[in-house]
């Protein structure tokens, strides 16, 4: 028999071994010095004066909480308002809101799977899709990543009635993007529906209206997309988009909306704004990719095609170390070892930003490149 106590220290002290020990703390919150480049405040819309108005007036009018479920009395014109800017956005028919990007995506994978829906998950999603699939009472599938032949093969072969394939179209793990047109058109030959979690894609492809519209697919009736409202809106909560049959379906059984609380209506309606500002200003996008270009060219890694620049490191220990010694220079980056990201694939994150001081956003990813390696530190 182990305690708990005892299964918890043990569970400690192996971290601490393996170098993958993680803090909530509040030092590496940036100061008006500080050069960002770990948030995922992509268009450096949070702390716009437009959105905190937005957020202001919303909790003035309706309260600092939404106060209940959406399908109780949480929903308020803020709530509305967003989903129609969403939708109009990104070119979809309909949206809905939920309170994170995580529950979002735990939302639709458990409405829509079953013991006969095959899910096919590439390897690289998010742990909130991963958790989704875990609680979907779906048989999975993990394809090889990026793999369109073995999704043919998967699809193809599959003794279900119905298949869901599950993307993102933007990867945080090595920044690479989905060949959604490929992956579309071989979900509509085998009559399966695809899932694509835009997280990474809305406010940094296609103008800022995401890699769906990008690639042609909006609307697409065999298509719905994820998304955040944390990232390039600058806001909190998350959204699914697609059809208002999808809609209707999820308002009635996704157990992370029907049962949680509404989002907050201040980040409705900040999220809101930021719809309607990425649609206005597309100068602050192309602020952004010039960004990742200068950063990833001064870290001498291939340019990835969304915000987040991915620089190896040779062990987690040494990310670690190389992350504390850009902190010591006022210069915040994403440190990422498992389980964050595979096993063997520890890495420093650089995140371009509109708006960053590109000549210290250069310097930062030279030095960055330099000491992700372990022969770099003595």
């Amino acid at each position: 028999m182990v305690s708990m106590h005892d299964w918890l220290t043990s569970a400690e002290r192996d971290r601490h071994v393996a170098g993958l020990v993680r803090r909530t703390d509040d030092r590496r919150h940036p100061r008006a010095s500080t050069l960002d480049l770990a948030s995922n405040d992509y268009l450096s819309l949070s702390t716009d004066p437009r959105l905190r108005a937005a957020a202001v007036q919303a909790v003035e009018k309706y309260g600092a909480g939404a106060g209940a479920s959406r399908v109780v009395t949480g929903t308020t014109p803020c709530h509305t308002e967003l989903e129609r800017e969403l939708a109009d956005l990104t070119g979809q028919p309909a949206a809905l809101g939920f309170s994170s990007g995580y529950t979002a995506n735990i939302g639709i994978i458990t409405a829509l799977g079953s013991p006969d829906t095959l899910l096919i998950t590439d390897a690289h999603i998010h742990a909130s899709l991963i958790d989704g699939a875990r609680l979907s009472r779906s048989p999975v599938a993990i394809c090889p990543h990026g793999d369109l032949d073995a999704l043919a093969h998967l699809l193809r072969d599959r003794s279900q009635e119905r298949a869901i394939v599950v993307v993102e179209s933007i990867y945080s793990v090595l920044g690479d993007a989905t060949d959604l047109v490929r992956t579309a058109a071989l979900c509509a030959e085998y009559d399966a529906f695809l899932v694509v979690d835009e997280a990474h894609g809305i406010g940094v492809a296609g103008n800022g209206r995401g890699a769906v519209h990008a690639a042609g697919l909006a609307g697409a009736p065999h298509v719905a997309v994820t998304a955040t409202l944390s990232k390039a809106l600058g806001a909190q909560g998350g959204a699914v988009l697609g059809s208002p049959l999808l809609r209707e379906h999820l308002v009635n059984t996704a157990r992370t909306f029907i049962f949680d609380t509404g989002l907050a209506p201040a980040a409705a309606a900040s999220a809101a704004e930021a719809c309607r500002i990425i649609a206005a200003e597309p100068s602050r996008v192309e602020e952004l990719h010039r960004a990742a270009v200068a950063i990833a060219d001064a870290a001498g890694v291939s340019r990835a095609p969304g915000a987040v620049q991915s620089i190896p490191a040779d062990s987690p220990e040494q990310a670690v170390a190389a992350a504390n010694l850009l902190y010591e220079k006022d210069i915040v980056v994403g440190c990422f070892r498992p389980p964050s990201v595979p096993d063997g694939i520890s890495r420093l994150r650089l995140v371009a930003r509109a708006g960053v001081d590109l000549d210290r956003a250069q310097e930062a990813a030279r030095l960055a490149a330099r000491w992700s390696r372990a022969a770099s530190i003595v």
